[in-house]
């Protein structure tokens, strides 16, 4: 009895702590929608295409851009101009396959709407799941990532990703394209094995990889089968393929070795997917002649890393997506590991910026390539006349982490509030010490 009274007060002191963690938590600071035309007047345009344009004006209006020129060439009246001389202005950065709003704290189960039963379920769809009030949002926008693709991350077939804009009360406001991508993690034919007498690693065939592949080949077997018929039954994951099939979604697929991403890619093309592209590394590289006859685009992790065997150069994964696109395969990074650092995305590219590729090569990795993978390039990904009005501001180099800083950001014209709760406590604390002096 008196273990029950201990285990109920610790129960209602988590409780209360939880409810006071919850009024303070940070609530999506949503903007407004575009009422006036602006013009971004005097700085140097990155259109995200490879097109560097200096002291050129960029209007916009009703979330659309309307203008790309010099602002002696416009009639000024009609818009707000905003005077940008010195600063730089980019395309909106793009997050590919990534868990943000859907997974807050790891080890809080409540926090977390990643897992799923089953391994495979192309019919869940992230986008109901989206939190736009997650933390890691306004640091996202701090660093100029304005979109990101929302995925789950589990089972064979985890899921139709979203692309979800990073501003909005609800999913229903942050939605831009709600079914983007089905992503396939192609079973690996080998496992690690540990032999516990010798203490040593050793690669071995993968028994279930058959079972695996054959499943697939039902499910893909059966969607055609099930598309073709008159009277059917309503089958959920059937249907959430044909989108594949239509070129209405991509088919992203996930793979480690050079066989895989043969196999994987070979199968896709063998069901007739239209839109087929890899996530992989440093195994891209032994199949670069075939991605580049297949044109198939590559999403690359983080330039941040090192390589995972002896055998590799130190700076592989700096120099990967330059070694990629000189072959003239389409390359976009992406991230992985902790989500805090993906606010880092734009300095993985200045990386491979100082690897091989050009700064402006090196700003279509984040912003025109994610967007031509997505199906959404005639929406977003560059500056220009026509396109979505997502775009920011920064003083400096967005892509070199020493000189980003944004001084001013827009989504489809409406204009951000950039602080988040890292910039409150500053000014909170500011003032608090400023007072004493």
């Amino acid at each position: 009895m008196k273990t029950y009274k201990i285990f109920t007060i610790l129960i209602s002191i988590m409780s209360l702590s939880f409810s006071n963690n919850l009024l303070g938590q940070w609530m999506p600071n949503v903007s407004k929608p575009q009422k006036e035309a602006i013009l971004l007047s005097g700085g140097t345009i990155h259109t995200g295409d490879g097109l560097v344009l200096e002291n050129t004006a960029v209007g916009f209006n009703q979330g659309k851009i309307t203008y790309i020129g010099k602002e002696e060439d416009l009639d000024k009246e009609s818009y707000n101009v905003i005077d940008i001389s010195g600063q730089h202005v980019y395309p909106g950065f793009i997050l590919l396959n990534s868990t943000i709003g859907i997974q807050e704290i790891s080890a809080v189960p409540h926090s977390n709407d990643v897992l799923e039963e089953g391994d495979f379920n192309p019919n869940l769809k992230t986008v109901y799941a989206f939190d736009t009030g997650s933390t890691y949002i306004p640091t996202l926008r701090f660093n100029g990532i304005l979109y990101v693709e929302s995925i789950r991350s589990s089972g064979v077939i985890s899921g139709t990703s979203s692309v979800m804009e990073m501003d909005g009360w609800n999913w229903q406001d942050a939605v831009f394209k709600k079914e983007a991508a089905v992503h396939l993690h192609w079973p690996s034919s080998l496992k690690a094995v540990v032999d516990k007498k010798t203490n040593t690693r050793q690669m071995l065939p993968n028994s279930a990889y058959k079972i695996q592949r054959q499943k697939l080949e039902n499910l893909f077997s059966a969607s055609k089968t099930y598309l073709a018929s008159k009277d059917k039954r309503v089958n959920l994951k059937l249907e959430a393929l044909e989108g594949l099939y239509l070129g209405e979604k991509a088919l992203v697929i996930h793979a480690n070795e050079p066989k895989e991403i043969i196999e994987g890619i070979m199968f896709a093309q063998k069901f007739g997917v239209k839109n087929i592209a890899l996530e992989a590394s440093e195994a891209t590289l032994k199949v670069k002649q075939f991605l580049k006859k297949n044109e198939i685009p590559v999403i690359l992790p983080p330039t941040y890393n090192l390589p995972r065997s002896s055998d590799l150069d130190y700076d592989t994964y700096y120099k990967l997506p330059s070694l990629l696109m000189k072959e003239g395969i389409v390359v976009a990074l992406n991230h992985s590991g902790s989500l805090s650092n993906a606010m880092n995305l734009p300095f993985y590219a200045g990386t491979a910026a100082a690897f091989g590729l050009t700064k402006e090569e090196a700003l279509k990795t984040i912003t025109l390539n994610p967007a031509k993978i997505l199906g959404i390039d005639d929406q977003i990904g560059t500056i220009s006349i026509g396109k979505e009005a997502s775009l920011f501001v920064s003083n400096g180099d967005a892509l070199d982490i020493q000189s980003n800083s944004l001084s001013i950001a827009f989504i489809r014209g409406k204009q951000l509030n950039l602080d988040g709760s890292h910039q409150e406590n500053f000014k909170v604390y500011s003032e608090k010490y400023n007072q004493k002096k």
